[in-house]
């Protein structure tokens, strides 16, 4: 953590959650950021948890090695990725680089891309060799559970439009991902979709998909209230698999076929399996979530059997933030219902636990 001067005029030590391990998180009191000539610094305004941010708490392989895996993240660090804040201080390179001056309401993309690496050179830094992503990378990517923010120069900054409305602000990342996931797609007019698992961004995939106008949105999920907003915002169809066989359904809405995209959200190995078997020979498999266990399937299905384009997503590139901005600035999504709950950083716990049950909320947001 950057423990060089705080700007002038502000505080010299801030609370922020920082990581030491699994399972070991800790609300602390640690030196402002300073700000440098390439960096901005911000008041950090509201900082969403995420579902990666539970399975990092819970010492998940996939962040912190094992079961075959190496290690991503590098702790100790200020955990969170989807904040947004209010420019306090700004170096002249940054100034330049990202036109922000203070007092600018502003959301960085969850992901410093090296700006060097093959990938990032030909255009795909979210999937950068380095993968710097905030929350995760002590030093060069310190996270947003924390009362200040540095951006480093590399960072992607988006400057919010007068006019706002800034309640829905810490919604533009997993939005992002959403609209992301929704282009890798490829959606079509005559396209039947499904989409499975409402969380966050489940919901946003949802209202992404309606923006494309196919002929179906299938919404599926176990939490009748979740399909009941899903329905709000234009799924044609909402199905539980708890009371409803889904593949007889799809299969009866599709004359046999099946659906032509099937994005997955859920994190749940029972949903892949849902999806290889409701997906229509020929069509898009897209994958979007983290796991917490391994997944067996059937693989020769995927060849073989159906012949399926099997699509992954990550994070958010290129026009995905401006466009998140921009939907929900003009009212095409919604994201107000969504955010359910705002808690002091200092029941961090409380919602951590809060996201991990899952069945009273939908985003939780942290305020500072």
């Amino acid at each position: 953590m950057n423990e060089a001067k705080a700007p002038a005029g502000m505080p010299e030590t801030m609370k922020a959650l920082v990581v030491r391990g699994p399972g070991d998180y800790r609300l602390e009191e640690i030196p402002v950021p300073a700000c440098g000539g390439d960096d901005v610094v911000i008041k950090v305004m509201a900082s969403g948890i995420c579902g990666s941010d539970i399975k990092c708490w819970h010492g998940s392989p996939y962040i912190w090695g094992g079961a075959g895996r190496g290690k991503y993240i590098q702790e100790p660090v200020v955990a969170g990725h989807e904040f947004f804040g209010k420019v306090v201080a700004v170096g002249p390179a940054a100034a330049k680089k990202h036109g922000v001056a203070l007092g600018d309401y502003v959301v960085p993309e969850q992901i410093v891309p090296c700006g060097v690496c093959r990938l990032c050179r030909t255009g795909a830094y979210n999937i950068c060799q380095q993968h710097d992503i905030f929350g995760f990378i002590k030093d060069r990517a310190e996270g947003g559970f924390a009362e200040y923010a540095r951006l480093p120069i590399k960072s992607r900054i988006h400057k919010f439009p007068e006019g706002f409305d800034l309640d829905v602000a810490a919604y533009i990342e997993p939005l992002g991902c959403a609209i992301h996931a929704v282009e890798r797609a490829n959606v079509q007019f005559a396209d039947v979709v499904a989409v499975a698992g409402l969380g966050p961004v489940g919901l946003g995939m949802l209202q992404a998909c309606v923006l494309k106008n196919p002929k179906e949105v299938i919404a599926i999920d176990l939490q009748d209230k979740r399909l009941g907003l899903a329905r709000e915002y234009g799924a044609t169809v909402c199905l539980n698999p708890a009371k409803q066989d889904v593949e007889a359904e799809v299969d009866r809405l599709t004359d046999g076929y099946g659906c032509d995209v099937y994005i997955h959200a859920s994190g749940n190995p029972k949903g892949v399996l849902q999806g290889l078997r409701v997906i229509r020979k020929g069509g898009r498999y897209v994958e979007y979530s983290v796991f917490s266990e391994d997944v067996t399937a059937d693989w020769s299905m995927i060849g073989d059997g159906k012949e399926i384009d099997i699509i992954g997503g990550h994070l958010s590139p290129w026009d995905c933030y401006a466009s998140a901005i921009r939907f929900l600035h003009d009212g095409r999504m919604n994201a107000a219902r969504l955010i359910t709950h705002r808690l002091p950083l200092d029941q961090w716990l409380d919602g951590f636990k809060m996201v991990e049950k899952g069945s009273e909320s939908i985003k939780v947001l942290l305020i500072p």
